[in-house]
């Protein structure tokens, strides 16, 4: 039972960062292949910890 969570945490941490990484062009962050990274990396703290990053996460998701 815990293998089954721990696969749903990567594929949902996965597909949240590529999800980001994809719509990172409709942000206000700087254009930079490292800050991309950086941002579609660490996701879970910034959304969590953050209030512009967690509005431009769901910029980047809903393609507004």
């Amino acid at each position: 039972m815990s293998g089954l969570i721990a696969v749903l945490l990567i594929v949902g941490y996965t597909g949240f960062a590529w999800k980001f990484w994809s719509g990172y062009r409709k942000t206000n962050f700087t254009r930079s292949t490292a800050n991309r990274l950086m941002l579609s990396l660490l996701w879970p703290v910034l959304y969590i910890t953050n209030k512009p990053y967690r509005q431009n996460f769901n910029k980047a998701l809903k393609g507004r």
